[in-house]
């Protein structure tokens, strides 16, 4: 097997709202490639993709040409680590609000909280979430009947859904994976179910892993 390489590229030019970033899209994934795309706010295009090194240098050579739309400027491709994605997917598309409360009392936890269909999905956390991919933290479901109880905000933003599953059929199916924008968390994260209402939330590796 050939050796699995990663690149981090940004795209400058006329890149955006030509639909630069969904042919980038059906591009990797005709090669087979993992990672991900998003339309930065200072009008760039950013491409992590990472694979077979053929596939990766092809890649690289469509987005210096993009779609007949498009005007491509310059485009900065390093290599960069590989961090093991499972699909190559949209990024910058918010799914709902996360947050992550602290809740008081003679037993402290951590609650954290995915908006899903408009309505929250709710994990108890004992030890709180970790940055380390090798931290493997319980995480209970909650019932909605569940009182709040005592509790401060720890951190709150928006995040995205990933995987190869949809939404909310990763949940249901016992596998999801996300990425928070958060004040203190960032980053793909899992949650993988390992009995009813039983979680582990996990770390992915990514930029920003501990």
């Amino acid at each position: 097997m050939s050796e699995t390489v990663a690149v981090r590229a940004v795209v400058r030019g006329e890149v955006q709202g030509v639909g630069y970033r969904d042919a980038t899209l059906r591009r990797a994934r005709e090669l087979g490639l993992q990672g991900w795309v998003r339309n930065r706010e200072d009008e760039t295009v950013e491409v992590h993709a990472e694979g077979d090194e053929a596939a990766v240098d092809a890649l690289v050579a469509f987005l210096r040409e993009g779609p007949p739309h498009a005007r491509v400027a310059s485009v900065e491709a390093p290599r960069v680590a590989v961090e093991g994605h499972e699909q190559f997917a949209v990024r910058g598309v918010s799914a709902g609000a996360f947050e992550v409360r602290e809740h008081a009392g003679a037993r402290p936890f951590f609650e954290l909280r995915l908006e899903v269909d408009g309505a929250p999905r709710r994990w108890r956390v004992p030890r709180g979430p970790s940055l380390d991919p090798a931290d493997k933290r319980l995480a209970v479901e909650l019932a909605d009947d569940v009182e709040d109880g005592d509790a401060s905000v720890w951190d709150r933003g928006t995040y995205e859904q990933g995987g190869r599953v949809a939404w909310p059929e990763a949940l249901d199916r016992g596998h999801a994976v996300f990425v928070l924008h958060g004040e203190r968390l960032r980053g793909g994260f899992a949650l993988q179910r390992t009995r009813p209402a039983q979680w582990l939330l996990v770390k992915r590796r990514d930029e920003h892993a501990a």
